[in-house]
């Protein structure tokens, strides 16, 4: 019996570190996870301190030499830089070393490519990965069809690289076409919540934080948990019972990740923009890790980006069991913060409690007595707002609560 596996690429990370002040090595730390996603092996890592990259080769003369020594010595497959290459920088570099060569973003690309299930997240992947490669092709080619598989031929993979670049663009625009669909019947999902009146709140936060654990705790929702990164790229939306009666939506979204590729932000607009048209925000933090604040700066930053920082905001500092000791932890950006461990449950009561307060926020206090024949109109408020009390007197039924001020306008319309 022959056995057959695919050869293990084996890659040297490449970085260039521009000001002292750069957290070059927490970064390819994070480029040796991405990398191993990816299911490459990190053989040696190399830092070039340099004022601004090299334009034609990303780092200089000397430190080329240091790499082709370090692949001969570790026998690498490839290397792969921490930054986005142009494709003269990726053509200069695979004619002085001769191996496979990728940069940051192509990873992150070919990590989506796998992990996309759905059928509006393999078009969104399709479409990230075509635009990045359709300027890239007199790059790529030789480079890519050095090794018959491995990272950067997932997804179109080689075959669509041979296309030229009349067909990569029509096939761009059958993409487009076929994303602006999806995102017309997102829409109509949206508007149709919307009517319904159930506020939804969306998870966001650093990729690995754990988003998705989160919402399996609170919902049972089953979504895929690995200790990986972006192990779920398309977004669940759940419903959550709270402790007042009042239902509210949970949507995990796709985790953000530093130096997240341009591509990726255009071609999963739709899908992040949950974020944008969220009641409140969620924002899930890894508080075991090293880079915990540089984290929340990059989800600040992309939240930013599209549009989407002006939320009511819970900070969620998550995997507090991984703590062997209490650490002081804030976020002035947040409007409510609590200390949670997803996995084992600890602190979510506190988290309900603060999605309670941002929803009470956004209501209107009731003080109100309603005829028996408008007895309905507090179902309403019962499903949609907090029904703090309900007493029956001979005028009717006196009430106390929390609603929202579409649910008002819809009860003084049916109150006969």
């Amino acid at each position: 019996m022959i056995e057959t596996r695919e050869a293990e690429e084996r890659v040297v990370l490449v970085a260039v570190r521009q000001s002292d002040n750069d957290n070059t090595e927490e970064s390819l730390d994070e480029l040796e996870e991405l990398a191993s996603t990816a299911g490459a092996v990190s053989v040696a890592r190399i830092i070039q301190n340099r004022e601004s990259v090299h334009p034609g080769t990303y780092v200089g003369k000397g430190k080329l030499e240091e790499i082709r020594q370090a692949i001969c010595e570790y026998d690498a497959t490839g290397i792969i830089c921490d930054d986005e290459l142009s494709p003269a920088q990726i053509k200069n570099l695979e004619e002085v070393l001769e191996v496979k060569i990728m940069d940051r973003t192509l990873v992150i690309l070919d990590i989506f490519a796998a992990r996309a299930n759905t059928g509006e997240g393999k078009i969104q992947v399709e479409l990230a990965q075509l635009k990045y490669r359709s300027t890239r092709l007199a790059g790529l080619g030789s480079s890519l069809s050095r090794l018959g598989g491995g990272i950067g031929t997932r997804g179109p993979g080689e075959t669509k690289l041979e296309m030229d670049r009349r067909l990569i663009h029509e096939r761009i625009g059958q993409l487009k076409k076929e994303l602006a669909d999806v995102v017309t019947h997102r829409e109509l999902t949206r508007n149709q919540r919307k009517r319904n009146g159930i506020p939804v709140a969306a998870i966001v936060g650093y990729t690995n934080a754990g988003k998705s654990t989160l919402l399996n705790t609170l919902t049972g929702a089953g979504v895929l948990e690995e200790d990986k990164l972006f192990a779920t790229l398309d977004p669940t939306t759940r419903s959550l019972k709270l402790e007042s009666g009042q239902e509210v939506l949970l949507t995990d979204t796709v985790g953000f990740i530093s130096k997240l590729p341009h591509q990726l932000i255009d071609a999963f607009k739709s899908t992040l923009e949950e974020a944008v048209y969220a009641d409140m925000l969620i924002h899930v933090v890894d508080v075991s890790g090293p880079q915990m604040d540089a984290r929340m700066h990059t989800v600040y930053e992309t939240l930013e980006k599209l549009g989407a920082a002006d939320k009511p905001l819970i900070t969620a500092f998550n995997k507090t069991d991984k703590l062997s000791e209490k650490i002081p932890v804030r976020d002035f950006k947040a409007d409510y913060t609590v200390m949670i461990s997803a996995k084992n449950g600890t602190g979510l009561e506190d988290l309900k409690d603060a999605i309670e307060q941002v929803l009470r926020n956004g209501k209107i206090y009731l003080e109100k007595t309603f005829s028996y024949n408008d007895a309905g109109q507090i179902s309403l408020i019962r499903k949609y707002g907090e029904l703090i009390s309900e007493e029956y007197t001979e005028e009717g039924i006196a009430v106390k609560a929390y609603a929202p001020v579409e649910i008002l306008d819809k009860i003084k319309q049916n109150i006969h």
